[in-house]
């Protein structure tokens, strides 16, 4: 089942940015930083594959990912301003966001000020809802905005690099290619483990921390 839910996502983000180009890489990222769980170490890196076939730029894929991390982010920022802890708490478990994620991000925020979503910006899982503390202590918009942009361009750049750089020699080297032919069971085996394991210590560690 999950292996299915991986593969079929999978397809859908490839084709999201294949019919829809930079809009695509867009809004994906714009869906990814609005804490819906939609991987971006996906989105980026078969943005960074379509610069080796010219599609895009390497600039212009990470911006765009950038750019609709701020929306996304933006949105996160909102609900959290108008709605407060408590509908981060009612509704954060069906996004897989815990009680103790959201503590843990507050006090950072506390301890560390504003300088915090440019730092989680650069993280990965804590990047998707950095934007709920600065929300909830209703950091200045144009500040959230640099900060977001400035944090999150350099992970979209890098995922997307490391996109470009397998893409280049997938096409090039037929080393690669049998290698990943040749392990490709073991590749699924260790992203569906991946993907479990963190499905289900998120989910257990909600529900603990909601009795």
């Amino acid at each position: 089942m999950i292996d299915q839910v991986i593969t079929t996502l999978a397809t859908w983000i490839v084709e999201v940015i294949s019919a829809a180009g930079y809009f695509g890489v867009f809004i994906l990222m714009a869906i990814e930083s609005a804490c819906i769980p939609l991987p971006s170490e996906v989105i980026m890196p078969f943005a960074g594959y379509l610069v080796t076939t010219g599609r895009f730029s390497l600039v212009g894929a990470a911006t765009m990912g950038a750019l609709g991390c701020n929306i996304g982010s933006t949105v996160a920022y909102y609900v959290a301003a108008s709605g407060g802890r408590a509908a981060i708490e009612r509704w954060g478990r069906y996004i897989l966001v815990s009680r103790h994620e959201l503590e843990r991000a507050e006090r950072f925020f506390a301890r560390y000020g504003a300088v915090t979503v440019f730092i989680c910006r650069l993280l990965p899982v804590v990047r998707t809802f950095i934007a709920f503390p600065a929300g909830l202590a209703r950091m200045p918009m144009l500040k959230f905005q640099i900060y977001t942009f400035v944090g999150s361009w350099p992970w979209c750049f890098g995922l997307a690099y490391v996109g470009m750089v397998l893409g280049a020699r997938w096409d090039s080297d037929p080393e690669l290619r049998r290698l990943f032919h040749e392990s490709d069971a073991l590749i699924l085996l260790v992203l569906i483990a991946g993907f479990a394991w963190f499905v289900w210590s998120r989910w257990r560690e909600i529900h603990s921390g909601g009795r």
